[in-house]
């Protein structure tokens, strides 16, 4: 008995219909296979290599870095370290060096993100650890082709490189440290408070598992400032621009910066301040009206007396918390 032309359609599409449901659902089946029996491990790898970031593994762009590096190193006294997002180039020994890298820049930075730096800086920076004063006034000037003007360190951001003269102290280097990671987070930042944040922490130590500054050798000229009255109004400082802070201070903007920040600190809102400023930047490019609303006083000047005599009774070495 033979089917009609319509009846032959008809079957063909069913069997057709039949036979594509039986290859995918064979297909399924083989991937399925294919999945539970090929090793994780390569799930995994792909995705950190896809995904890692610079901050948590070194890559080839730090590998390139370095050895870009090696061709401009005044010796072969130096040692190369690193430690993202830096790399440590340093003239001590190796053990030194790595000394450095681990219990100051390492220290620093993973504090210093926890409460304030989502971002890393964009590109990789150097940090210069020479081993004493003539060591870093002679490699900074045959390196950077300037003559440093102070005897401790400072970042350069056209040479991508912190410069430190290590013999001082690690103070200076975690003050610098604090700048490129203000320069990516916080682009508008105003100098008072990259200062303030920066000159806080070159006296810093761990509390509760936090970044804590102390009081520090800025404390004595602040102080001497205060009785002299010639400390100027909050507002008038946090409205300076770079010129009139750096170029025009008479002495006080660093101090003054450093311990508005340090008293912050002791109340428990410097954190909170940094992160509302940075939300209302647009609305408040000096940061005045944030901390007037955080501190919730009508009177700033009232403030600013019991501010100075908050900072005429602290001590070199003494933290006061502030009730």
């Amino acid at each position: 008995m033979f089917d009609s032309p319509e009846d032959a359609r008809s079957t063909t599409i069913k069997r057709l219909t039949f036979l594509l449901l039986a290859a995918v659902s064979l297909a399924v089946l083989g991937l399925r296979y294919r999945l539970k029996s090929a090793p994780a491990i390569h799930i995994k790898t792909l995705a950190a290599t896809t995904f890692k970031s610079r901050a948590t593994q070194p890559d080839s762009d730090f590998a390139r870095h370095v050895e870009e590096l090696r061709k401009k190193l005044p010796s072969a006294e130096f040692t190369i370290v690193i430690q993202p997002p830096f790399v440590v180039v340093g003239d001590e020994s190796e053990a030194v060096v790595k000394a450095h890298s681990e219990h100051t820049v390492k220290w620093a930075v993973d504090r210093l993100k926890q409460d304030y730096f989502a971002k890393d800086p964009k590109e990789i920076l150097d940090i210069w650890l020479f081993k004493d004063s003539a060591s870093y006034e002679r490699n900074a000037l045959a390196l950077f082709g300037e003559k440093p003007t102070t005897p401790y360190g400072y970042y350069s951001s056209s040479h991508k490189a912190l410069i430190m003269n290590i013999s001082t102290g690690g103070g200076t280097l975690v003050h610098e440290i604090v700048h490129p990671f203000v320069e990516a987070n916080f682009p508008d930042c105003p100098p008072w408070l990259n200062e303030g944040l920066g000159s806080l922490y070159e006296q810093s130590g761990e509390v509760n598992g936090h970044i804590h500054g102390y009081t520090n050798w800025r404390l004595p000229g602040l102080q001497a400032a205060i009785k002299a009255g010639k400390v100027p109004s909050f507002k008038d400082l946090m409205s300076l621009g770079s010129r009139a802070f750096y170029d025009d201070d008479k002495g006080t903007n660093y101090g003054q910066s450093r311990y508005l920040c340090y008293y912050l600190q002791q109340r428990g809102l410097l954190v909170r301040y940094y992160r509302e400023f940075v939300n209302h930047q647009k609305d408040d490019p000096s940061g005045y009206k944030t901390l007037v609303r955080l501190l919730a006083v009508r009177d700033m000047t009232a403030f600013k007396r019991r501010w100075e005599k908050f900072v005429l009774g602290l001590q070199q070495g003494y933290d006061v918390t502030v009730r």
